[in-house]
């Protein structure tokens, strides 16, 4: 029987999958262990009888093996194709069968031989073999017995769950660890040899563990539950297992048909009856491989996919491509009321992804005795997992211009009569310059009138000796300065600097250094800004006139900064005053201005305001005329106004100013992102629903002055929701590539920020902690703790990232906790 679905990917490319073999059991199998490899699949026929077929010859006779005196519960294939063996368990026996050696006998007319190497151990629910096929692990009960491959020997007995077993698995690169998930809600890692263990998880659900796999590229544990749960965890030398991603299939499903899309999910075959199916709990019953051949796979998704991200996962009612960097449904074969598969309900999964583009899939009904083998056919196109947040114009997007502004462009905008701000001379009305009042007496030395006159006006000096040049010094801090940004450093991890910004409690909103690493400026929670020595030396100077958390941002040339309030107000301060050179008010912005910076090197003000993208251009002029004192010569002119596409206020804007850039990136309340493209002055793309909240941050992958990038690079950007972690974005082609959801983010706006050099990724956590990410991997890399509350903002030093000439490379700021003196800024180096 043959039978297609649709593909996750595109309307023309299409997931097949081809139903080769359809077989009736004597009795029911929906909860028995089945087994699939390369070459054959097993499963239980007769009850006491085991049936092995051939998946690359279909003329071959059906193999019968006979031997076990009560009901086959699991089946098992070894590591290897020479010899291939197969494992088989019952209430009185565990048999292990040469696969050669039994079509041997068979084709002889003898009966097939194997070896009893366990006896009366109970109902076994799960077997594993070791790599080499050195062990067996059988689950009964809430014990593992650990069984010699070669003759009837008991190594070893797990025991410590406080429920029944359902799965266990070998770690595939050491056979001496071992992982068993069980009823009890938990997962444990085991040491064999010492039958000891060595981690135990927390009780991850309210349902039981089903299924676990272990993944050897990535050294990653995936588990999942009867609800639908998925967890991944790391697998590191210290047995110390971090939580990488956790996903629920049902909420993920939903959401995917929730978009309408049909490019984004599989809609799978026509149900007979042609009424909708009730909806139902997937349940994670087999987790398996997803191995491409990397010729299938596109140049932009190598990156995720040669890492192994991908698992197929098996419930009841289809099959999923998951990839877990993103925690996204890549792609869906629905086989629930379908027309040509036999199966539809399934109540037991054997997963084989091989080299070919094929997935073998051995299903067992779960109301019926049948057992059916599917192939799926995974084209080489299908791997490339095409967003279906699809750009509006035919070219992708980039951060960096490949050509100048449009002569129409809101970027080309000058201020007019600009020369008109600049101070005039006095003149008389002639066009001469005024004569100006001097005061000239005997006792001004400047006058000159009180010394005597010199008669000798120029004597040269003969007899001089030149010195010898000696070696120039350069100062500590000027090499620090100017030294290039290291690329290979490790990230910051030592606490330099720990200080308290004030007397009372008081929060501090945002966090951002100067283009050149000298400076950082605070913005605090109270109205006021503080602007500090990067080493956090010495007294702030303090900027105040807002009435509420005040977001902060420093201009390219570093002369100038802004602060921008929930006050519907802004403000553009000279550095080393405290007084303001521009003010924008109420007039202006109708509602509290939630993102505000410079913009295209220096030239625009870019701010965000209800449902607006407001461009000003600007002239500041702080010089001082006694005379005309109360005239203003600052002029500010709006150059653009760009309206969100779906009339939502807007969370959180970023853009590049190190740089010329066309590219704004916006997150709207209702849980979209836009990229706005200013040389054309509209939106370019659309992000429907990235996270499941709002986006309360974007941050972008700016560089530094001090560092040089590749150009791909400046094309990544994060964006951070509560209770939904961080994302990675690539923007040309506008799909996630990586999901962060090591630290705890569920209910403040904790934010995010690259690292000069690109590498690193640091983020606030409300356990009083800042996390260091590899943007490689979905692993936290360090834990910076020593905070006294939620961690909300996180800077990079451009410089350097490391303590240099007093300089720090990571700022964290928090609240303090009740009783402190006030909130923390801490300053860390490089260990």
């Amino acid at each position: 029987m043959e039978g297609s679905s649709r593909g996750t990917l595109s309307d023309t490319e299409c997931l097949v999958v081809t139903e080769r073999l359809a077989v009736s059991c004597s009795a029911l199998v929906s909860h028995v262990q089945l087994a699939c490899c390369s070459s054959h699949f097993a499963y239980p026929w007769q009850g006491t009888e085991l049936r092995i077929h051939s998946n690359t010859d279909p003329g071959v006779k059906p193999l019968q093996l006979v031997g076990h005196h009560g009901n086959i519960s699991a089946v098992v294939f070894g590591d290897g194709q020479d010899p291939l063996i197969l494992c088989s368990a019952s209430d009185d026996y565990i048999i292990i069968w040469d696969v050669k050696q039994c079509y041997s006998r068979a084709r002889e007319g003898l009966i097939a031989p194997g070896t009893v190497i366990g006896t009366l151990l109970g109902k076994v629910v799960y077997l594993s073999l070791s790599p080499e096929n050195k062990r067996a692990a059988a689950c009964t009960a809430n014990k593992i017995y650990i069984l010699n491959t070669k003759k009837m020997e008991v190594l070893g007995v797990l025991e410590g769950h406080l429920g029944a077993l359902t799965a266990a698995e070998f770690y595939s690169w050491d056979g001496d660890f071992l992982v068993s998930v069980s009823e009890d809600r938990t997962f444990r890692l085991w040491d064999v040899a010492k039958e000891q263990v060595l981690h135990q998880s927390s009780v991850l659900s309210a349902f039981p563990l089903l299924s676990v796999y272990l993944c050897k590229k990535t050294k990653q544990l995936v588990t999942g539950s009867a609800d639908g749960q998925v967890w991944c965890f790391t697998l590191p030398n210290d047995h110390k297992c971090r939580l990488v991603s956790k996903l629920d299939l049902q909420k993920v499903v939903q959401r995917n048909r929730s978009y309408g899309e049909e490019g984004t999910e599989c809609s799978g075959p026509v149900s007979k009856d042609g009424v909708d199916m009730v909806e139902t709990t997937k349940p994670v019953l087999r987790i398996g491989a997803f191995t491409p051949s990397p010729d299938d796979v596109r140049e932009e998704d190598r990156a995720s996919y040669r890492a192994g991200n991908c698992v197929w996962i098996g419930s009841s009612d289809a099959l999923y491509l998951i990839n877990l960097a993103t925690s996204e449904l890549c792609s869906t074969l629905n086989l629930k009321g379908a027309q040509t598969v036999t199966v539809s309900a399934i109540g037991s999964w054997a997963i084989f992804h091989g080299d070919e583009n094929r997935v073998l899939c051995v299903v067992a009904s779960l109301f019926d005795p049948t057992v059916a083998l599917l192939e799926v056919g995974v084209p080489g196109s299908s791997v490339s997992l095409r967003s279906f947040w699809a750009s509006s114009g035919e070219q992708s997007l980039s951060v960096l211009p490949s050509a100048r502004p449009m002569p129409e462009s809101p970027l080309n905008a000058e201020l007019p009569g600009k020369d008109a701000c600049k101070p005039r001379r006095r003149t008389d009305s002639r066009g001469g310059v005024k004569d100006q009042a001097l005061v000239f007496h005997s006792q001004i030395k400047s006058s000159g009138y009180g010394m005597a006159p010199r008669m000798v006006m120029f004597s040269p000096k003969t007899n001089a000796q030149k010195k010898s040049p000696g070696p120039q010094k350069t100062s500590q801090r000027n090499r620090c300065l100017f030294a290039e940004y290291p690329v290979d450093t490790a990230p910051p991890s030592i606490l330099h600097t720990h200080l308290s910004t004030g007397g009372r409690p008081t929060a501090i909103h945002s966090l951002q250094y100067s283009g050149d690493g000298k400076q950082i400026l605070c913005g605090l929670g109270d109205g006021s800004a503080l602007v500090y020595k990067s080493s956090l030396t010495g007294t702030p100077a303090i900027c105040s006139g807002h009435a509420g958390a005040v977001t902060v941002g420093w201009s390219h040339s570093r002369k100038w900064f802004l602060t921008a309030a929930e006050d519907h107000s802004l403000r553009i301060w000279p550095l080393g005053t405290g007084e303001p050179a521009l003010i924008m008010g109420r007039d202006r912005f109708p509602k509290p201005v939630r993102s505000a910076q410079f913009f295209y090197l220096d030239k625009f003000l870019l701010l965000a305001s209800g449902p607006t993208l407001h461009l000003y251009l600007y002239h500041l002029d702080v010089a001082r005329d006694d005379i005309r004192r109360y005239h203003k010569r600052n002029l500010v002119k709006l150059a653009a106004k760009l309206e969100m596409s779906s009339g939502t206020d807007i969370t959180c804007a970023s853009a590049v100013n190190e740089f010329f850039s066309y590219v704004v990136l916006v997150g709207g309340c209702d849980r979209s992102v836009e990229v706005f493209d200013l040389n054309v002055g509209r939106p370019s793309a659309h992000i429907p629903g990235p996270h499941t909240r709002a986006v309360h941050h974007v941050a972008q992958n700016k560089g530094s002055s001090f560092c040089a990038q590749g150009f791909d690079f400046y094309n990544l950007f994060l964006t951070s929701a509560v209770t939904d972690g961080m994302k990675l974005w690539d923007l040309r082609i506008l799909r996630c590539v990586r999901k962060f959801e090591g630290h705890q983010n569920r209910c403040h706006p904790c934010t995010s920020a690259f690292s000069p050099c690109g590498r690193y990724i640091a983020t606030g956590s409300e356990d009083n902690s800042a996390y260091l990410y590899d943007i490689r991997s979905s692993s936290y890399l360090k834990k910076l703790p020593r905070h006294t509350d939620t961690v909300l903002n996180v800077a990079f030093s451009p410089c350097t990232p490391e303590r240099f000439c007093e300089l720090p490379g990571l700022s964290a700021v928090c609240p303090a906790a009740d009783g402190d003196s006030g909130w923390e800024a801490a300053a860390l180096q490089t260990g």
